[in-house]
């Protein structure tokens, strides 16, 4: 099918063509590393360190192969990219990293690496030129080596100390961008839609215009919730990270925090929907205040103390003013 897309099918390059493709690997990949350093270097330094020796790696084998290229085919190399090639590997783009994890990173370099080993393994095959075959059939030894050096990389940079102060950071900036407005959500969508919800409950005893209004007023909670945390910091100077990922734990977390005792008055009997949703409720304000204690360092108790005190008042003014 490789006519249908306009790419060149791999069986078809020649081997100048399949030099032409290994050498803007090359320079796509140390391009790649590059841009991981840069974006670690801040908070990760000595990991951006490790992902500049590979980059200086990948240096060493696009200039090892435009010398070949050079003695076998001249000065001039076809322009030939990884995208002109049916079924040749992609590479994820550097900008959606930006929003993954240090070790999600970590794992793409090494996924990168397998993917180049495989080339090298299957344009080594399609050579007759022994140099060209010596030389590819390092290169997949190389990247077959290179986790090793990756491995060894590492130990020149990233001793206990700075792993631990790395594991540290991303814990940090976990707690930061996730957990927090998260957090935040979750009480505002468990707490700040019990007066409502129980309003109208004791006032209707209808299980279904309940249901109705509790829908609403945890999707439109979430929905500003969501807007007001992304729109108030952008991360740079306060730290906390990508505010379109803060936007989305604050709005889910506030949305699924009102639906937890939303959803109960879909049983259409009043007082099993109401024990019910008594019983999420209860569990909803104990998930905040464990959450608060593993991951804030809020003691249990006191973390428990607020948050059932605020929602018991909440939730008190609901059933008074619904069932005056």
């Amino acid at each position: 099918m490789g006519f249908l897309t306009h790419r060149r099918q791999f069986r078809d390059l020649d081997e100048q063509e399949i030099l032409a493709l290994a050498i803007s690997s090359e320079e796509d990949d140390a391009r790649i590393y590059r841009s991981y350093a840069e974006m670690l270097r801040g908070e990760y330094p000595d990991t951006a360190a490790v992902f500049d020796g590979m980059a200086q790696e990948e240096d060493g084998h696009r200039r090892a192969l435009i010398d070949l290229h050079t003695q076998r085919f001249g000065q001039v190399i076809p322009l030939l990219r990884r995208e002109h090639v049916a079924g040749y590997y992609a590479r994820r783009p550097v900008w959606l990293m930006r929003n993954l994890g240090i070790d999600r990173i970590r794992d793409e370099a090494e996924a990168m690496e397998h993917d180049a080993e495989r080339f090298y393994l299957e344009a080594a095959k399609r050579s007759s030129d022994a140099a060209t075959r010596k030389l590819l059939g390092d290169l997949a030894s190389a990247e077959a080596g290179h986790q090793d050096r990756a491995g060894a990389l590492a130990k020149d940079h990233l001793d206990d100390a700075a792993l631990e102060s790395e594991g540290r950071n991303a814990h940090r900036q976990f707690v930061l961008t996730w957990v927090q407005p998260g957090l935040a959500g979750l009480m505002d969508g468990s707490v700040s839609t019990l007066a409502p919800i129980f309003a109208v409950a004791f006032a209707t005893h209808d299980t279904w215009t309940t249901f109705l209004v509790g829908l609403a007023a945890s999707v439109g909670a979430g929905i500003s919730m969501g807007f007001t945390e992304a729109a108030s910091d952008d991360g740079q100077l306060s730290g906390r990270g990508s505010p379109f990922k803060r936007g989305i734990a604050a709005g889910v977390m506030t949305a699924l925090g009102g639906l937890g005792h939303a959803l109960p008055y879909l049983i259409p009997h009043f007082w099993t929907a109401t024990i019910t949703a008594f019983v999420v409720v209860f569990l909803e304000l104990w998930a905040i205040a464990w959450i608060q204690n593993r991951f804030m360092d809020t003691p249990f108790f006191r973390a428990a103390f607020q948050v059932v005190l605020g929602g018991a008042l909440v939730f008190a003014a609901g059933v008074l003013i619904g069932s005056g």
